[in-house]
């Protein structure tokens, strides 16, 4: 069903119109005017507007210079008892998608609003694509900040090369954008790019997933089924949260890592493939092979260029940015209005830890958008969990944490050091500067004035 608009100054023609197309399931609207066409037009989304070239007042030619203007995508179809060639030529060249003589022919209407709202259709879909496509290249690394231009620099470097690539980095950081960028920027990006979160699969089904089965392998198993490696032949094979996979199953993928063949589940048949393999986690995989948890030869065999992912903390300059990136894109796909974040609002988004890192601040502004839609977002307005100003000792960050983004001037950054270790260790002496000063070995008196210095609250 589509919605149409009929914009006609006879009643006659507005009403035949009007039957043909309800016949057909279409739901209409109706004007006798330019002006209240426009107005009509205003109000709804219409999926395409049958517009009569001689109108009182605002003839057609004029409503469609204005529609096109605002609606440059829909399709308009223009109608007239008084039609030639030169006026149809012209209402062509304007942008019409079609012309229609009266007396209107029942065919003629049919077929052309078919045609009308299948090309919308097509447009719609082209313009979604082209979107999606623009949205997985190396452009969606946004951010200024040092370490994310260091990782950017990297991606365009390995990118064009065959090397494997182990991206490391917390959860929310982005590291599937990073998989998709070196894929797309490779020689191998016309090829399927095959993703797989190793998280998300049962373990009796992970093989099953990676190499593929044939009938009959397993209960279950009523037909042949492709595996993962297969269908990225030619092409790159992501594999998601790596650090979760078994020890079991990491054997067996080593093996293939290394000679690119294999058999399916409950076959004989042996499968030569060319892969190219990204690999990341959220996990300390160094921590995982001491463990016992992740071979150790599966790691050096992965890591053959390593990319770190840094997390939000780290490049809080970056938050205006990516916000305005994301706004963009939500005004795009959904429609939603800009929002406004004066200065007082940014600097508590950047005092925030955002443990979720860049996802937890793109759905952030969705629900702003949501909420507040068009509004300026005040700090009142944001979650009570941002507009606390101490954050504690729980957001992720420690004083020897190396993601942080150190001053260049030794003095500046000693300093940071200090207040950012005294706020730790007093908040696990919950506040007690007797406590604090008996843990680090400092003379109560004068660890008592720094804190204040450091506008630090404590409990005696």
């Amino acid at each position: 069903m589509a919605q149409i608009v009929i914009v006609d100054d006879e009643a006659d023609i507005r009403t035949a119109l009007r039957g043909i197309l309800e016949d057909e399931g279409h739901e209409v609207r109706e004007a006798a005017s330019g002006e209240q066409g426009l107005e009509v037009l205003a109000e709804v989304d219409p999926d395409l507007c049958f517009l009569d070239i001689w109108l009182p007042g605002m003839d057609g030619l004029e409503v469609l210079d204005r529609v096109r203007g605002t609606s440059p995508h829909l399709p308009l179809i223009m109608i007239s008892g008084h039609g030639n060639i030169e006026t149809a030529v012209m209402a062509i060249k304007k942008g019409a998608f079609d012309f229609i003589e009266k007396p209107l022919s029942l065919e003629k209407v049919l077929v052309t609003t078919a045609k009308a709202v299948e090309f919308k259709e097509l447009r719609q879909e082209n313009m979604v694509l082209r979107s999606q496509i623009r949205d997985t290249r190396v452009q969606e690394l946004t951010g200024e900040a040092p370490k994310i231009q260091l990782l950017q620099q990297q991606v365009r470097q390995v990118a064009p090369t065959e090397a494997w690539v182990l991206i490391t980095g917390e959860n929310g950081t982005g590291k599937e954008i990073v998989a998709r960028s070196l894929h797309q920027l490779s020689h191998r990006g016309n090829k399927p790019l095959v993703e797989m979160n190793c998280a998300a699969i049962p373990e009796e089904l992970i093989e099953s997933e990676l190499f593929g089965h044939e009938k009959g392998a397993f209960t279950s198993a009523d037909r042949a089924q492709v595996g993962k490696f297969e269908l990225a032949h030619g092409g790159t094979l992501f594999l998601d949260e790596i650090g979760d996979m078994s020890l079991k199953t990491q054997a067996k993928i080593l093996r293939i890592l290394q000679e690119q063949r294999f058999e399916r589940v409950g076959g004989r048949k042996t499968i030569q493939v060319d892969v190219r393999v990204i690999a990341a986690t959220n996990k300390n995989l160094p921590e995982e092979i001491r463990a016992g948890r992740f071979r150790e030869d599966l790691y050096y065999r992965l890591k053959v260029f390593p990319l770190y992912v840094p997390p939000l903390r780290a490049r809080v300059a970056d938050i205006p940015l990516l916000l305005t990136d994301f706004m963009s894109g939500l005004i795009r796909t959904q429609g939603f209005k800009a929002l406004r974040f004066p200065p007082e609002t940014m600097t508590a988004l950047q005092r925030y830890p955002w443990p979720g890192n860049v996802r937890e601040l793109k759905n952030f502004l969705e629900r702003m958008c949501i909420m507040y839609p068009g509004q300026t977002i005040l700090p009142e307005m944001l979650p009570p969990e941002m507009l606390v100003t101490d954050h504690g000792a729980g957001n992720g960050r420690g004083p020897f944490d190396p993601d942080d983004d150190w001053p260049v001037d030794f003095k500046a950054a000693r300093a940071q050091f200090e207040a950012k270790f005294l706020e730790d260790k007093l908040s696990s002496c919950n506040g007690s500067v007797t406590r604090l000063a008996e843990t680090i070995g400092m003379e109560r008196t004068y660890l008592y004035k720094k804190l204040r210095g450091l506008g630090l609250k404590t409990a005696d």
